[in-house]
């Protein structure tokens, strides 16, 4: 058995997830290759090539794969499949984009999210917002996997020596531009890679309170998330979100401030280690999964615990 994983990366450095990608498919058995699809991302190859238990490294430098966009990532992937059993992300924004796309043209369905590999042919994942498990056998023949990276640890990212060889591009689909990109830049650490999360969730009353939030984690050293009911109140940005639907974290520890527990939220960061959570509702469903939980209003905990902190 062959595995294919592709890199989740910048052009300037590989993704954090990706490390667990690798884990996830060390554990199909056979042989792991990683494709690096990019502009200008020799030094992500690099990167790759040193990750303990990759085999090779396939390269594929063109301006059309400069910017990730799915429909040439997807015509790329496809020209390499014949080579390969599995076909393997990280679910992350990037893999969600492209792989349903690459199942798709290969007419074979894809297994998402998977927490666990059985066997070669049988995985584990999430169903009914993370509430069952499900065990799912595949007879197909090539299989497009994505996997939850917060379920399988980091493949260590020196040790390895791989080769790294050039990948000939795919014929460009025509099916998409890149128009442009409005990016928020933060000091703070990136959400799904943060150890320690503090989120808000309606409770939060405004944009504006979230500075509460902001001043412990930039005490903790944390990365700020939020409830969907906060993002689609307009308190934050789409990327804040934690959730089903939104971004999927386990960090060592994960603050929950006005947020109620509704099973969306749960579903996206329940798998933390230590989970605390402060609402002045005491019968809030958040309790039922928090390690400790404070019933006070949060507009004056908040700034005790902003004290406390120094």
């Amino acid at each position: 058995m062959t595995v294919l994983v592709l890199a989740d990366h910048d052009n300037k450095a590989l993704g954090a997830a990706t490390l667990n990608a690798v884990t996830a498919a060390t554990e199909l058995g056979g042989d792991v290759h990683v494709l690096v699809a990019g502009n200008g991302c020799a030094a992500v190859a690099d990167e790759a090539a040193k990750v303990a238990g990759v085999a090779k490294v396939l390269l594929a430098e063109d301006a059309m794969y400069a910017d990730a966009l799915a429909e040439n990532m997807a015509a790329l992937i496809v020209s390499l499949a014949d080579s390969y059993d599995v076909i393997l992300a990280a679910a992350t924004t990037s893999g969600k984009n492209i792989l349903p796309r690459v199942a798709a043209l290969l007419d074979v369905a894809q297994i998402s999210e998977i927490v666990e590999v059985v066997s070669p042919d049988t995985f584990v994942r999430p169903i009914y917002a993370g509430n069952a498990m499900a065990t799912v056998q595949s007879s197909d023949a090539k299989k497009v996997i994505t996997v939850r990276s917060t379920n399988f640890a980091a493949a260590a990212a020196t040790g390895g020596s791989a080769s790294v060889e050039a990948a000939s591009a795919a014929a460009d689909t025509g099916l998409s531009t890149f128009v442009g990109a409005e990016l928020s830049k933060s000091e703070r650490p990136e959400l799904t890679s943060a150890k320690i999360v503090i989120s808000g969730g309606r409770g939060m009353q405004s944009g504006d309170n979230f500075h509460l939030l902001e001043k412990v984690a930039d005490k903790l050293g944390a990365a700020v998330g939020a409830s969907r009911a906060a993002v689609d109140a307009g308190f934050v940005p789409n990327d804040y979100q934690v959730g089903q639907t939104g971004k999927v974290v386990a960090p060592q520890l994960y603050i929950a401030v006005g947020i109620s527990g509704a099973i969306q939220h749960l579903a996206g960061m329940k798998d933390s280690k230590v989970i605390v959570a402060i609402n002045k509702d005491e019968e809030a469903p958040i309790f039922q999964v928090a390690d400790y939980g404070l019933v006070a209003d949060l507009f004056k905990a908040l700034p005790e615990l902003d004290e406390a902190l120094g």
